[in-house]
């Protein structure tokens, strides 16, 4: 499927061999594994910290090695708190138990398909076309437009074996397209497109300008780079894209269950949505405002459904053969 923590043992085990560590130390009284914006997680401590009194130590890395590192330690589970960048996660550790049923009072603004009994969503994102407009390409309306001539070896796209969102890109073009996507994709790979890590790698060498493009940028952090004086557009296709919703949960196996349950209290106030907004995010709470478009202003392709999620591991083996990793 997706990237689950089952699929990651491997990665993990090479990951802490090569010193993968938290911002650390065991005086810490909560352990929040993220994946995300770096500067919301300093945030959110902070806030939390003021607000209880309880310090807070963090993992900040992609889902990928996020949830690798989650697996490596099942044996002597570290975290109280997990953010993933992945729904799926969230659905998949739901499923094998690892999660501690927990319903926010601070939720009831929360869209119903954004929260579950046992995780709920931080912050919403999009997938979109990052631009370059000093490229001397021809602006993109919609992701077929990066697979003809102009674009030809001048788009990256993030890695979807590192990037959660990259992968529910392809499987929402695929589910919504069927044997059409897998016609982009071909397209894709013979103009050049090259996979380039996660997000942030593959949004970097287009704000360079040694590429013109980015298919499935995430949304936020190339509106961060914007109002950083970027030379950058975000274009949300014509044809409609993945909406991705960011999982946080509390761990069944936390030995700070109260605290954790506060933590996502707090990241759900009034407090803790607006500095998810602040990072261009698109708050869970339907009652916060956001820094950027509104979900209604973006056409979304169709939820993924149960079928769509099951497959995922196929569309990804079949997509990275493409792509010869």
């Amino acid at each position: 499927m997706q990237i689950t923590v089952s699929t990651l043992t491997v990665l993990a085990r090479g990951m802490l061999a090569a010193g993968l560590c938290a911002v650390a130390g065991s005086s810490f009284a909560l352990t929040v594994y993220t994946a995300g914006p770096e500067g919301l997680m300093k945030k959110l401590a902070a806030g939390y910290e003021a607000q209880t009194g309880v310090k807070v130590d963090y993992f900040q890395g992609t889902t990928g090695k996020v949830m690798a590192r989650l697996e490596a330690e099942a044996a002597n589970p570290q975290a109280d708190v997990l953010i993933s960048a992945s729904w799926d996660s969230a659905m998949d550790l739901d499923k094998r138990g690892w999660l501690l049923a927990y319903e926010s009072p601070n939720a009831a603004q929360v869209p119903a398909q954004y929260k579950s009994a046992t995780y709920v969503a931080q912050g919403l994102s999009a997938l979109a076309i990052a631009w370059n407009p000093s490229s001397n390409t021809p602006r993109p309306t919609d992701w077929s437009d990066l697979a003809k001539a102009p674009f030809s070896n001048l788009v990256n796209m993030p890695d979807p074996a590192q990037s959660g969102t990259a992968l529910e890109l392809l499987s929402g073009l695929e589910a919504a397209n069927g044997p059409a996507a897998w016609t982009l994709f071909d397209a894709l790979k013979a103009n050049g497109m090259n996979l380039a890590g996660a997000n942030a790698q593959a949004l970097n060498p287009v704000l360079q300008g040694a590429k013109a493009a980015v298919f499935g940028a995430v949304d936020y952090i190339t509106y961060g780079a914007q109002a950083k004086g970027e030379k950058v557009d975000i274009i949300f296709p014509s044809s409609g894209t993945v909406v991705a919703a960011r999982p946080m949960m509390v761990l069944k196996s936390s030995k700070n269950p109260d605290d954790a349950k506060k933590f996502i209290d707090y990241v759900l106030s009034d407090e803790g949505q607006q500095a998810v907004a602040q990072t261009y995010l698109i708050p869970a709470r339907s009652d916060v405002q956001a820094k950027r478009p509104k979900l209604a202003e973006i056409k979304a392709l169709p939820d993924a459904t149960e079928a769509e999620r099951a497959g995922r591991e196929a569309l990804l083996k079949r997509f990275s053969e493409l792509f010869g990793r």
